[in-house]
């Protein structure tokens, strides 16, 4: 296939480019250097490190002074913290070289790479988080990005959702719209989340919900590494869904089938047989979430080699990665064999001239995922316990004096001594005979990415002047490899314990020797975008920053017809006095093709000002105050992103037009027919933009050297949101509404972060903690509710609306004929008996109907929160991070709990029906009574089903040891370390139980990893 072709050529362009760059560094001995640096006033600076070409270093003594082979006209690269770097020929070392000290925030550490612009963190005034991931990854060795963000990161609720505006676009490597989940994190250098309307302006559309950019490493001058990262640990589950066994369910449905008059279903003999036999094949008890079935804890491999370098004309970074997980199913480790991820990265970074730089970066990705046809996980959920032997043994069936059944069990498939079980019933639904001998399939993953940077210096227009272009493309694909083998099932005669008649179902075992290929589909992205930057003094104490920008993008996804397209520019200008006041001007003019004509432009101006309060005379020399500023910004961002159909069939474009479809034949008394249109929208020529509105007041201060503060208060309308209006047409012209700009939304709170950072001798100590409080409500709604309590105006977004339960029916609730007693409120949802739930009658009509939902939660929490705790003594390094949150609820009754607490009908019993309501439980029954037909009363939505979602978790820990210098010297290593890392370590909520389940997919687990990192 072409595809596997780019992929085989991309692996040998970035191996060609390695051994490249290996081949240009490759420099001979040269001469001896020797030199002083000192600071500015003449001082000499000990520690000190000068990079050579071919990775060779040095660093400066005591009294400044250092020596270095150097090849002739090369250049050396000379870093120390807190001061400029420089790169210097060694044909201009003269005398002693001179280094700047960097001002506070300034450094090259604190260049924040916002995506399209880099700004130090000190010039920056909007809201603004950003974490380096150098030397963090030594002693917080997580894999994925995701899991870095959670907690880490202040303004952020779990791992993109900023503030609560909802999912903010990710911008990875100047790339807009890109997925983290397939970085690993030995890739990334820095992640910077982007929060207010101020610093998202240059996003246009697309940064409406807040902006996480991401910048992958890249080679150094001078600096060659070679780092390799090796991990091995296993997963155990936390929790398992825990269905009751075959008699405990065959006793409690009989149990449900009395309470609705029907009499027992299952003999009470069979279920003694039940309980008492030890033929576990005639009388199955089958659990597939057991450990006969389900592994009790699953390998996790990973190894990621990196690669970077170059010299002062080029440099290069190369990372290499492999993840192997195994599955969580243990019947046919062939079939079920886990999955498999590859990925090479290449970033090249190259000087074309004298003022042209240019970058190229590939990344190519493979994610196999090899599984049975059937998900055991998904089929433990309804197979009932009782229901047949998914396997029955060889050595029971009884051919003696049976030559037929001889000749059938000749002929049948065996498994490792086994046949397959099933039944006429359940012939077509036989999970673990499909999982044996139906097949297989291999889900399969592709991604390939390219980006092209070209920088140009055009300072000898104009000092100060730059521009860039920026190309990118991305091709994602999958497809699903599978293999569909017929087999047959066999249902037993059984006398006494031996099998002496097989009943075959299904087609005679026949293996598919063809391995078939489906597309899962696919996605391919191109965009573009050009700037022009121009950062120049104004005054010997003021200065400009202006940047123009103009962006394309387009997504074209297999089976969609129209082509996503953002397009906008984009313009920044920001100006300093003293590098103490600062102004900010940002907006965008956005277009979107997904309105009408006349109305696809919008403009989006932001303004943010700070000033630095430390630089004050009265806080100037101030011993507790190192640091501070104040800073407000605000503006409004204007998008197309939330211009949605409400129907998810629907396109998310033509919304402002009509909407017309051929409906169903109808036939005139001439016996002519006519086929009928239906009108499903009507058209709104003036539907615009959706506007966010914001506004933002915070501060930043570090304090007596060692700690930091961030605090932000926001206050965001989402304003002109799209929505059918309720109230503006009566209910017969439903078909004939269009879409308008109607609907806003409030959303506040704070944010407030710390980083306090002390070292005692041998010992340091770094204690970092961030919480959100963001609470949401809805300003206006389009709302014709009967009853002004039912209304959403004027609540939180993410409100539960559902029934107040008072407990369950009583039999003294009833008369002698089972009627409710006069006087109770009588449910419409079907005839209530004596343990179902009772509600209360809200608007006093004497019926329990939907007219008596009211506001009963919210799913979402409004605090969010992280701390983290690193300590390091000598050579030993323990981190610890918990994140919780606090004051949401959830639902028992949700899609995700697949049935498991709302056991309904002729569901599978799980274990929270052994608190049902019974005569004798009334009064600690936590259950509402069994039913075996469909209960319409109970399992409505209503606070008997809600519960609390707050938690505190430690979310994962690492004990890290690292080597000694001399000891990694004698072995040729630059560093060394051994970890022992563990995830979801521990958990203190009130609803553990429930938040740890996962019921019908992969089990929620506690990770125990051991990791060798070592660099050269």
């Amino acid at each position: 296939m072409k595809i596997n072709k780019l992929y085989r050529l991309f692996t040998l362009m970035c191996l060609a480019v390695f051994c490249f760059c290996g081949i240009a560094t490759a420099q001979t001995k040269g001469k001896e250097i020797k030199a002083t640096v000192v600071d500015e006033q003449g001082n000499p600076l000990s520690g000190v490190t000068v990079f050579a070409p071919d990775g060779v270093q040095s660093s400066t003594d005591v009294n400044g002074q250092f020596k270095i082979n150097v090849p002739n006209n090369e250049a050396v690269a000379i870093h120390k913290k807190g001061y400029e770097s420089e790169l210097i020929s060694v044909s201009d070392i003269a005398g002693a070289i001179t280094l700047e000290k960097s001002p506070f925030l300034a450094s090259e550490d604190d260049e924040i790479k916002m995506g399209v612009v880099t700004k130090d963190r000190r010039d920056i005034i909007g809201a603004v988080s950003s974490i380096n991931t150098k030397d963090r990854l030594t002693y917080d060795n997580t894999q994925w990005v995701r899991d870095y963000i959670n907690g880490l990161t202040l303004g952020v609720r779990g791992s993109d959702n900023v503030r609560g505006l909802g999912n903010a676009v990710f911008v990875i490597d100047g790339v807009f719209g890109r997925d983290p989940n397939i970085l690993n994190m030995e890739e990334v250098e820095q992640i910077t989340v982007l929060k207010d309307a101020n610093s998202v302006a240059l996003y246009g559309s697309q940064g409406r919900n807040g902006v996480i950019i991401i910048n992958t490493k890249r080679g150094k001058v001078n600096r060659k590494e070679v780092k390799v990262n090796v991990r091995s640990g296993i997963r155990v589950p936390l929790a398992l869904p825990n269905y009751l066994g075959s008699a405990q369910y065959m006793e409690l449905f009989n149990e449900g089938r009395n309470n609705d008059g029907l009499g027992d279903f299952y003999d009470p003999a069979l279920i003694q047989d039940f309980k008492s036999s030890s033929n576990r094949y005639k009388y199955p008890d089958v659990d597939f979430y057991s450990n006969e079935y389900i592994q009790s804890f699953v390998n996790n491999t990973s190894i990621i080699s990196e690669f970077s370098g170059g010299g002062d004309k080029s440099q290069y970074y190369v990372n290499v990665g492999w993840n192997r997980d195994q599955d969580w199913v243990k019947t046919n480790p062939d079939a079920n064999a886990g999955s498999n991820r590859f990925n090479v990265r290449g970033n090249i970074d190259f000087k074309v001239n004298d003022w042209i730089t240019s970058s190229l970066d590939g990344i190519a990705i493979i994610t196999s995922n090899k599984s049975a046809l059937t998900n055991l996980l998904t089929a433990g959920t309804s197979f009932k316990p009782n229901a047949y032997a998914p396997l029955l043994p060889v050595n029971l069936v009884d051919t003696a004096g049976n030559p037929e059944l001889a000749a059938l069990l000749a002929s049948a498939g065996k498994y490792g001594g086994m046949l397959l079980g099933g039944t006429q019933q359940f012939q077509n639904d036989t999970p673990i005979a499909n999982i044996i001998a139906g097949g297989y399939q291999n889900n399969v993953f592709r991604s390939t990415q390219f980006n092209n940077a070209i920088n140009f210096d055009l300072s000898r227009i104009t000092e100060g002047l730059s521009a860039k272009t920026y190309l990118s493309f991305d091709f994602y694909d999958s497809y699903r490899l599978f293999n569909e083998n017929d087999y047959r099932v066999y249902e037993p005669t059984w006398a006494d314990d031996r099998i002496v008649g097989l009943t075959p179902y299904g087609n005679p075992d026949l293996k598919d020797l063809t391995e078939n290929v489906s597309s899962n589909g696919f996605v391919s992205r191109l965009g573009f975008y050009g700037l022009v930057n121009y950062q120049n003094n104004i005054t010997k104490n003021s200065s400009i920053n202006t940047t123009l920008l103009g962006y394309y993008n387009s997504q074209k996804s297999d089976g969609i017809i129209q082509t996503d397209k953002d397009a906008h520019l984009g313009f920044q200008m920001t100006y300093d006095f003293k590098k103490k006041i600062f102004a900010d001007f940002s907006g965008a003019y956005t277009h979107s093709i997904k309105l009408p004509e006349g109305n696809r432009g919008g403009l989006s101006p932001t303004l943010g000002l700070a000033y630095v309060l430390s630089e004050d005379s009265f806080l100037k020399d101030s011993k507790f105050v190192n640091y501070l500023k104040l800073k407000a910004t605000g503006g409004i961002i204007k998008s197309d992103l939330g211009i949605t159909a409400n129907n998810a069939n629907d396109s998310n474009y033509y919304l402002y037009d009509e909407n017309y479809s051929e409906g169903s034949n109808f036939t005139w008394a001439d016996g002519n027919s006519n086929r009928r249109q239906n009108l499903s929208q009507g058209a709104n020529p003036n539907m615009g933009f959706e506007e966010r509105i914001d506004l933002n007041i915070g501060l930043e201060t570090y304090l007596m050297n060692s700690l930091w503060l961030e605090f932000n208060y926001f206050n965001t309308e989402l304003d002109k949101q799209l929505t059918f209006l309720n109230d503006k047409y009566p209910s017969y012209y439903n078909t004939f509404r269009p879409y308008d700009n109607f609907n806003k939304n409030l959303y506040t709170g704070f944010e407030l972060g710390m980083d306090f950072k002390k070292t005692f001798n041998d010992f340091s100590v770094g204690i970092g903690a961030n919480i959100l409080y963001s609470q949401t409500e809805a300003l206006k709604r389009s709302e014709t509710n009967e009853f002004a309590y039912q209304n959403r105006v004027g609540r939180e977004l993410s409100t539960i609306f559902g029934l107040v339960d008072e407990g369950f029916y009583s039999q003294a609730d009833f008369d002698g004929n089972g009627n409710l007693n006069t006087g109770l409120a009588v449910p419409n949802f079907g005839a209530v008996q004596p343990g179902d739930i009772k509600y209360i009658d809200q608007n006093g009509d004497a019926i329990i109907d939907n007219d008596d939902n009211v506001a009963i939660g919210q799913s979402s929490s409004p605090f969010t929160y992280g701390v983290n705790l690193n300590l390091k003594y000598k050579a030993f390094n323990l981190f610890i991070l918990g994140t919780g949150q606090t004051g949401g609820e959830g639902n028992k009754l949700g899609n995700n709990f697949n049935n498991y607490y709302g056991v309904n009908g002729n569901d599978k019993y799980s274990e929270v029906v052994l608190g049902r309501w019974t005569p004798a439980t009334a009064a600690t029954a936590t259950f509402p009574r069994l039913s075996s037909q469909t209960n319409q009363n109970n399992f409505k939505t209503s606070t008997f089903w809600l519960y609390d979602t707050s938690f505190f978790e430690i979310s994962r820990a690492q004990l890290t040891y690292e080597f000694s210098d001399d000891l990694c010297n004698k072995i040729g290593l630059d560093d060394f370390s051994l970890n022992l890392s563990g995830t979801n370590l521990f958990e203190v909520a009130k609803n553990k139980d429930i938040r740890q389940l996962t019921i019908g997919g992969t089990p929620q687990s506690r990770a125990y990893t051991l990791g060798l990192r070592m660099s050269f």
